[in-house]
């Protein structure tokens, strides 16, 4: 895999998102476009994540924002204050929760009043109820408006340095998995670590470290040996299944799926399928049509946009050219990655544009229950550059081909 071109290069956040917020209002003929939400908001995050590049925004001096993935009480405490962001046509105005008796809107929604004609407001669908009445209050009228949904389907350079940032401790993540894998011995086919029987659970903890080592933070978004609706292990621990309790096995696909938020607040993306003393056959021949299919995907992306259905359909038939046609024997999934690990573009007849960052799957059955499953991310840039994947750890089935030398 190649380092990925920047999709938008030259093009900071904040440009993005004004271009696109004065266009819907002209459209639309409203005066302000509001967001109201907590810091765990990814709409409110995008927005201030976009904002730390401008110098027009009314009402922060005394509150700096808090981005990325910072932790500990104060951060916590931060992250759950209520946020009321607006922007005008010119400028943004920005108010913050105080206390509990005050809320943002409130003021946020006097502010506007006092700056220009009422009239219509867009805002997300999601804003909550209490904030749409104090809008209405003041004299406006609300529609709703999925235009800041829409821009975060591309991605500027400074985002795209923050999903490579948190695709890089992904790898960290995958790579340890493999290195300990690759270390297992194996006593009557269970393979067994330092003495002890590798769990799935075991192997999550040994990636969800590295992961934080590396300077990310996994979540609840590291699986091994997913299921194919992508049900979490830890869900399925919490439900009390033994699953993520049996060992690991030897010549058995073991798959190991994570998308950490890295230091910068943005996702990464990343699956790959190990094999411990495999004697080839079906998996080997699934790992070919599998990363065939990749190459497949870049080309196609390079020659033009697509949609959802039409990528995840040309993934599928590069699998099922290597023998596996059997209706439920290939998944493929395609979405946006980004401030969340699913994000659009992701519904069939959505766009991968030019500045878009997606991750791309295929995965074919090998085995009743047993699956062989890879996935990358991948960036369209502007222009005339090729589309090409984040670099990542090897695709390779043998967990050796991870331990760094």
């Amino acid at each position: 895999m190649t380092s990925a071109p920047s999709p938008t290069t030259g093009e900071t956040a904040v440009d993005s998102l004004e271009a696109a917020l004065n266009e819907e209002l002209e459209v639309r003929e409203a005066v302000a476009f509001v967001v109201v939400g907590t810091r765990f908001d990814p709409t409110i995050r995008y927005c201030e994540f976009a904002l730390e590049e401008s110098a027009t925004v009314d009402g922060t001096a005394d509150r700096p924002r808090i981005t990325g993935g910072g932790h500990g009480p104060h951060i916590a405490e931060r992250n759950r204050e209520t946020v009321a962001l607006a922007f005008d046509g010119d400028a943004w105005v920005a108010k913050f929760s105080t206390s509990a008796s005050s809320h943002p809107t409130d003021a946020l929604a006097m502010k506007l009043a006092d700056s220009s004609e009422t009239g219509t407001v867009l805002a997300p669908r999601h804003i909550p109820h209490d904030s749409a009445l104090y809008l209405e209050e003041a004299g406006f009228e609300l529609a709703s408006s999925a235009v800041v949904s829409r821009t975060r389907a591309t991605k500027t350079e400074r985002e795209l340095d923050r999903i490579a940032s948190a695709q890089a401790t992904a790898t960290a993540g995958v790579r340890r998995a493999g290195t300990a894998l690759s270390s297992t011995m194996i006593d009557d086919g269970t393979l067994v670590l330092e003495g002890e029987p590798l769990t799935p659970a075991r192997l999550r903890t040994l990636v969800d470290e590295e992961i934080v080592s590396a300077g990310g933070l996994p979540g609840a978004n590291t699986i091994v040996n997913p299921d194919p609706e992508h049900n979490p292990s830890t869900l399925e621990e919490q439900a009390g299944s033994s699953s993520t309790a049996d060992p690991l096995r030897a010549d058995e696909p073991i798959v190991v799926q994570t998308a950490p938020c890295g230091p910068g607040g943005y996702h990464g993306g990343l699956t790959r399928t190990f094999v411990v003393d495999g004697d080839g056959g079906r998996e080997r021949r699934a790992h070919v049509g599998v990363t065939q299919s990749f190459r497949s995907a870049a080309a196609m992306l390079t020659a033009d946009s697509e949609s959802v259905t039409a990528v995840e359909a040309d993934l599928e038939a590069e699998v099922r050219a290597f023998g596996f046609e059997e209706p439920d024997a290939v998944q493929t999934r395609v979405s946006g990655v980004g401030l969340e690990p699913v994000e659009p573009p992701l519904e069939g007849g959505d766009r991968i544009e030019s500045g878009s960052v997606v991750r791309l799957e295929s995965a074919a059955r090998v085995d009743d229950g047993s699956w062989l499953r890879i996935a990358d991310v991948l960036v369209k840039p502007d222009g005339e550059q090729r589309a090409a994947y984040l670099e990542g750890p090897s695709r390779s089935l043998e967990p050796a081909a991870m331990v760094e030398r």
